[in-house]
């Protein structure tokens, strides 16, 4: 049987469609791996931050509106490139603006990446992932679907999951950009203010360490540990806030097994 023309050109548009939406993706993924390569990444460290912190500081203090410009663009770029170091970034914010100016911007301008690469990841994926990953994943969008603030705030607020994937997560399950972007916002704010604190402390920590390891700023050798954030209370509270979140959930399944 031969197809038609009508037949042919509308599945044309259909494959010339997709490439469309995988076309960003794509852009994104191919500049994220350049990255990689170039060593962008390697810049995000703390012995870099701790070497030119002198320079930081100075060009904050004369600087402050394009310092903080330049903080949430170079934030903003990494999240929707999903490139490592967003911790990082977020101590850095602190360091250099303070636990209250830093916190504001760096929920701001992670909300904004996460919303960059959901909407990419939504035009691009969602749908197609979906029609093949079978019916137990459709069954977990459904739900996801059905509870998706909850959902997405639970997993914003457990410090266990990779903050790229829980940008894509939703993406993927068809979540709608509004839910999506309070749930983000709201999800992020505990654990972006813990690191935000410790990043505003983070001259003490140098300090100490310059005492007990002389020599060790001239040396590149003071670090910052991370593990000594995620302290058993920090752990316990957010878990406590990300069971709060799933309230909901449970209410209503509850009263559908009584209904």
């Amino acid at each position: 049987m031969i197809a038609s023309p009508q037949n042919l050109n509308s599945e044309q548009s259909g494959k010339a469609g997709m490439i469309k939406r995988w076309i960003p993706l794509l852009l994104i993924a191919g500049v994220a791996i350049f990255g990689l390569f170039q060593g962008w990444h390697e810049h995000l460290s703390f012995s870099s931050l701790i070497r030119h912190r002198a320079e930081l500081e100075a060009f904050v203090s004369n600087n402050l509106f394009v310092a903080l410009l330049s903080y949430a663009v170079i934030y903003v770029v990494a999240v929707a490139l999903s490139l490592p170091g967003a911790l990082f970034l977020t101590l850095a914010g602190g360091f250099m603006f303070g636990w209250a100016l830093g916190g504001v911007v760096t929920i701001f301008s992670a909300t904004l990446g996460a919303m960059i690469i959901f909407l990419v990841a939504k035009s691009a994926m969602g749908e197609a992932l979906r029609n093949k990953a079978g019916p137990f994943v459709n069954k977990l969008a459904a739900g996801f679907q059905e509870n998706a603030f909850s959902y997405l705030l639970f997993l914003r607020l457990v410090p266990v999951f990779p903050f790229w994937l829980v940008n894509l997560a939703p993406a993927m399950f068809g979540m709608s950009l509004r839910p999506y972007m309070i749930g983000t916002f709201i999800g992020i704010i505990p654990g972006t203010f813990a690191f935000i604190l410790a990043g505003s402390g983070l001259e003490d920590v140098i300090a100490k360490q310059e005492t007990s390891n002389s020599g060790c700023l001239q040396g590149g050798t003071c670090d910052f540990d991370v593990s000594l954030i995620f302290t058993p209370q920090l752990i316990a509270a957010m878990v406590a806030l990300s069971l709060v979140a799933l309230i909901p959930v449970l209410v209503k399944k509850v009263r559908s097994v009584r209904g």
